[in-house]
């Protein structure tokens, strides 16, 4: 969200987080860490957890589940993006650019719904990025959360 004070200065006050509604459609553990695999509609995103199907039973096949990370990390790329280690990669359009002279929170529409992300203004002008244009929305295994 862009608030601004008295003097017409931007700020950006972060407090939304990416909620996709999911199952789970995969499990894997090794010791205490676990890796999910959320389908959310067409799209399967990966989640590492500390936990276990063990010591928490809501982690099982056909579980109903939110896949949850911040706007401030999900990276934005453009074009060939697959020779990149992150797993999670969602193909979306630039739908709105909010922009302050440091930061800027773009909303990309993809297929499983709107995803924010918060980058910095410059590398919104290093990518060229405007509405309309096709981006990518990529996030570390390890920065999606889950929840019931």
């Amino acid at each position: 969200m862009l608030i601004s004070n008295s003097r017409k200065r931007w700020f950006f006050i972060f407090t939304a987080v990416n909620r996709l509604q999911g199952v789970i459609s995969q499990v894997q553990t090794d010791g205490h860490l676990t890796i999910l695999k959320v389908q959310v509609k067409d799209q399967i995103l990966s989640s590492i957890l500390i936990d276990s199907p063990v010591t928490n039973p809501i982690l099982k096949i056909g579980a109903p589940i939110a896949a949850i990370f911040k706007e401030t990390e999900v990276i934005i790329g453009r074009g060939d993006v697959s020779n990149i280690s992150l797993r999670n990669k969602i193909k979306g359009r630039v739908d709105q650019i909010e922009s302050g002279q440091l930061l800027a929170r773009l909303s990309i529409q993809t297929n499983i719904g709107v995803i924010n992300s918060v980058i910095t203004a410059q590398a919104v002008k290093n990518l060229n990025i405007s509405v309309g244009d096709e981006v990518w929305a990529m996030i570390k295994t390890n920065e999606v959360m889950v929840s019931q």
